[in-house]
């Protein structure tokens, strides 16, 4: 409960951050957005800018910010952010370049796996099909974080956000089957209904009634916190007289695979503008994950071989094993 409460806190210093964008409410930026406007607008932009949405407006906004910027860090002054953004440089009208690259060479991760679970796992293992659903799952984060990112609108920003918080939500059920070995089809169809009837309830308040930041962090943080303590119970599990008979050498990968994802996490609470204006703390964290992915997918092919060795293509089992 101790690290729910300091991950709950350091993420809500995460939303903080975020939400108190304090240079697009100052007059000078205002002032510059406004005269900018009625100087240039409305005006043919470039095509890069057309395809990824800029309207006139927003393109004044966007050279202000870089303009009012570029006099701060020159007088050694303050880098506020914009509109809940740092100051980015853009490229051919992506927004937010750096975490595009980083969201893209995660989803790619998946997408190199994909085809390695397909051929090293047979067919009889009971989990394929899952670790199969996992590397889809992830490709799909992973594009609508990269749409996000290119532009941010409520749209981009919603996709991005319900396709992260499904991947959490089937990371905890695929964790739970695995871990106690629930192999009765009567258990699994009704833990698959709870688990579908969950995110239906958690997209459904977040489309109709309130696209609430708080609680969708909230209950990101939970699942996510239960699925890495089961993970990280299980592999010290396996290191002490009171595990399975059967030690599993390579149970160190999860562990410590789960507690580098969730430091990685802790990166945005160091949120900083960004170097060079392209770098920022998210994008370290989007950039931090590409190899974690590896080592998942290593510790998944690891534990299904060592499975299989065992015979462990079982029923319903109660036990963490």
């Amino acid at each position: 409960m101790s690290r729910l409460l300091c991950i709950g806190f350091l993420l809500s210093l995460i939303l903080t951050v975020t939400l108190a964008s304090t240079g697009d409410q100052r007059p000078q930026y205002r002032n510059c957005v406004s005269d900018c406007s009625d100087k240039y607008c409305p005006t043919e932009l470039q095509l890069c800018l057309r395809a990824t949405f800029w309207t006139c407006q927003q393109n004044c906004q966007y050279h202000c910010m870089q303009e009012i910027t570029r006099q701060a860090i020159q007088n050694g002054e303050e880098v506020h952010q914009y509109h809940g953004k740092w100051p980015f440089h853009r490229l051919f009208g992506i927004q937010e370049p750096a975490s595009v690259i980083f969201s893209m060479l995660n989803g790619w991760m998946h997408y190199k796996y994909l085809p390695v679970i397909q051929k090293q796992i047979p067919s009889s293992y009971p989990l394929k099909k899952l670790y199969i659903a996992w590397c889809i799952i992830g490709i799909n984060t992973w594009v609508w974080s990269t749409v996000f990112h290119i532009r941010d609108f409520p749209l981009t920003e919603k996709l991005d956000y319900f396709s992260a918080g499904f991947g959490i939500l089937y990371s905890l059920y695929y964790a739970i089957i695995r871990l106690f070995y629930v192999r009765n089809a009567l258990i699994i169809k009704g833990l698959t209904a709870v688990f579908a009837l969950m995110f239906l309830a958690h997209v459904s308040y977040l489309s109709f009634v309130r696209f609430d930041y708080g609680y969708n962090m909230l209950a990101c943080i939970i699942i996510g916190s239960i699925q890495t303590n089961l993970w990280l119970w299980w592999s010290i599990l396996q290191y002490t007289p009171w595990g399975d008979k059967q030690r599993r050498p390579y149970a160190w990968l999860a562990g410590f695979s789960v507690i580098a994802i969730s430091c990685a996490m802790a990166l945005e609470v160091f949120d900083f503008p960004p170097w060079f204006g392209v770098i920022d703390a998210h994008s370290l964290w989007h950039a931090t994950t590409i190899p974690l992915v590896a080592v998942w997918y290593t510790f998944l092919l690891k534990d299904t071989s060592y499975e299989l060795t065992l015979g462990n293509v079982r029923g319903s089992n109660k036990r963490m094993a």
